[in-house]
């Protein structure tokens, strides 16, 4: 025993020399992030909820690191690293750490979106490498993209193998509408300056766009949430925290986001079991709109209609597009036709110029094997969101369910304009959420009366048993034997 103790004293002693004598080489900095990430990595290893949380909080708050100027490696954007990124990896290598100590966790849980995200994956790594192998795609730059990917899945798995309760879930979709509300703060303060509003700690350009997105994915979450709410105190919080993202998602003056609004906006009207309040509401605010909007909103929808000579202009029936929308379409038309040249598995991830819209993007790079996996994943998101939906019971699971379906069918829309699947702001939230609706039925209460919420038929009254009373003294054989064979006592 002594002997043990004292081969662990000697490890210790020299884990800490080396350690001290790391951190004397090293910068300061670079040693307050490792001791920072030390200290995480314990406190996950702990407490995994204080993991979650972290990473709730910094999906839109975190703050990004240079770590180079314009990339050459695609697309010439900076190589940069945020926090969130940092935290999913620390939590991820958690979870190895706790699954090796504890093998009944299991590395990943059975979930019905495992094919589908393995399939979309496996034919984004194929295309990936086929590219590659034609020069298409540089080694670095398709294998940062797809672990960039990858992230926004762990996500989803750190979500459903760590949620375990309804205290829990509730606590976490709190934190998210809390860093909604902060995000929301932060941009309205940007008005002013006269500039698009955009995410907290982006570049100088900012991305308005990617702000939009969330956005139209968070007060779909809201309306669900507020709209199937029973307590007036929770729906006035709800309403008061709509207003407050509406305010910097207008001044985003994303028009992707704006067409976003508008299905999603319709099928919470159609779905809600409320649509008898909700339908005037909504045809009020319609008739409003264009009153009470803010004049550089009116300004930037009516932009979408003025053509510029000299520029590129496309015209659909009697309408003609601004230069901006027409070039968008025209690389629609370019992709579909450089499509037709590699139409199996495509030009790989990175491997075509930079196009911001999701589906032709998705099927020039991947090829029409990554599209219909790409299709076979975000149709089991909408059918399991729909399924959920209609087997919720709870107030609080069907409205969380609602809004998640009305912000996903939005990004579906907001996908015709920008990349908001393969965006990390947008996609960890929305994996987030897809993580907790896919452990509704583990998470949600069974009704008082049973399952499908109707009441269980009182328990019919049992007759007495007319048989013969024995003598108390003879007892039952213990020994099992067969029927009508005599006992051998």
């Amino acid at each position: 025993m002594l002997g043990r103790l004292a081969a662990a004293a000697a490890i210790l002693v020299a884990l800490a020399l080396v350690v001290s004598l790391g951190i004397a080489e090293i910068p300061l900095n670079y040693a307050l992030a490792g001791a920072a990430a030390a200290a995480l990595f314990v406190l996950v290893f702990v407490r995994t909820d204080f993991g979650l949380e972290i990473l709730l909080l910094s999906m839109l708050l975190s703050p990004k690191f240079l770590l180079g100027g314009k990339s050459v490696l695609a697309e010439q954007r900076e190589i940069s690293l945020r926090f969130d990124d940092l935290v999913i990896l620390i939590i991820a290598f958690t979870w190895f750490a706790k699954t090796a100590v504890h093998k009944e966790l299991g590395l990943v849980s059975k979930t019905p979106l495992n094919r589908p995200i393995g399939a979309y994956m496996g034919a984004c790594a194929l295309a990936t490498a086929w590219g590659i192998g034609f020069a298409h795609v540089r080694p670095l730059a398709g294998l940062f993209y797809l672990l960039k990917y990858l992230e926004y899945f762990f996500v989803y798995y750190i979500a459903v193998n760590n949620i375990r309760t309804r205290p829990q879930a509730q606590r976490l979709v709190i934190i998210a509408l809390a860093t909604a509300a902060i995000v929301s703060v932060v941009g309205i303060a940007q008005i002013p300056s006269g500039e698009r509003v955009s995410a907290p700690f982006e570049s100088e350009a900012g991305e308005p766009n990617t702000l939009g997105g969330y956005l139209v994915l968070m007060m779909g979450i809201v309306a669900g949430l507020t709209t199937e709410a029973r307590r007036p105190r929770d729906r006035l919080l709800g309403i008061g925290l709509l207003v407050l993202m509406l305010v910097p998602f207008a001044y985003t003056l994303s028009r992707s986001s704006y067409l976003a609004l508008i299905p999603a906006t319709l099928l919470l009207a159609i779905v809600s079991s409320k649509r008898a309040l909700l339908v005037p509401v909504l045809v009020l605010g319609l008739l409003l709109i264009p009153s009470f909007a803010p004049k550089v909103v009116r300004e930037r929808v009516a932009y979408t209609f003025k053509t510029q000579s000299g520029q590129p202009t496309v015209r659909l029936g009697g309408a003609a597009f601004d230069p901006s929308t027409s070039e968008r379409l025209l690389s629609f038309k370019e992709a579909l036709e450089a499509w037709t040249t590699r139409p199996i598995l495509g030009f790989g991830i990175t491997g075509f110029h930079f196009m911001d819209a999701q589906y032709p993007r998705t099927l020039v790079e991947t090829g029409i094997l990554g599209f219909l996996a790409f299709v076979w994943m975000i149709s089991s998101v909408l059918r399991l969101a729909v399924s959920r939906y209609r087997a919720a019971r709870d107030p609080f699971w069907r409205g969380l369910s609602l809004g998640y379906l009305t912000g996903f069918v939005g990004l579906l829309f907001h996908a015709i304009g920008a990349n908001s699947f393969i965006i990390i702001r947008i996609m960890e939230p929305f994996w987030f959420f897809a993580g907790l609706v896919v452990l509704l039925p583990q998470l949600e209460p069974e009704p008082a009366g049973g399952p499908g919420g109707r009441p269980r038929p009182p328990a019919p009254l049992r007759p007495p048993l007319l048989l013969p009373t024995a003598p108390p003294a003879r007892r039952r054989d213990p020994v099992r034997r067969p029927p009508g064979r005599p006992s051998a006592r």
